[in-house]
């Protein structure tokens, strides 16, 4: 199978997603399960259902992180210098606006552009990787054209 690239951040924030559903939501589950059963008739008892619903969902969970951090390949950002990579922090200025963002490249299981974690399969990070400060970059995007110039990379 092939490796899933991560930064350390993202590895220890599903390892903790991890711990936290098979110490605290699934025996939390598990115990509402029993409640409900003791509630008598279970083919009219909601809450026995929604729970084993949850449960469903708890444990596809954790299957998928186990299998995420099974294959997981952590890049340390802080070893990296020079052009755009993985793990590189960018900042960036619209060439149309003037208005400045600032990304770090990661995972695509790590990605959350709210937070400015960038997926390394976007068009924006594919367009970026190789590039230097003062560089422009030309990246299609469903609104249009756009144009950046990079203004600094860090590895953090």
């Amino acid at each position: 199978m092939e490796k899933i690239p991560m930064t350390r951040a993202g590895h220890v924030s599903l390892d903790e997603e991890l711990k936290r559903l098979k110490s605290v939501e699934r025996p939390a589950v598990i115990q509402a399960i029993a409640e409900a059963r003791e509630l008598g008739d279970l083919s009219e008892n909601a809450e026995y259902h929604s729970a084993r619903e949850k449960q469903s969902f708890i444990e596809g969970r954790i299957k998928e992180l186990e299998g995420i951090l099974s294959l997981a390949e952590v890049i340390d950002p802080e070893r990296l210098s020079g052009p755009i990579k993985f793990g590189a922090t960018v900042t960036l200025v619209d060439e149309d606006t003037d208005e400045e963002k600032t990304y770090q490249i990661v995972g695509e299981v790590e990605a959350d552009l709210e937070r400015g974690l960038l997926n390394i399969k976007s068009p924006l990070a594919r367009a970026l990787i190789g590039k230097d400060e003062g560089d422009s970059v030309e990246v299609k995007t469903p609104g249009g054209d756009r144009s950046f110039e990079v203004l600094s990379i860090r590895y953090i």
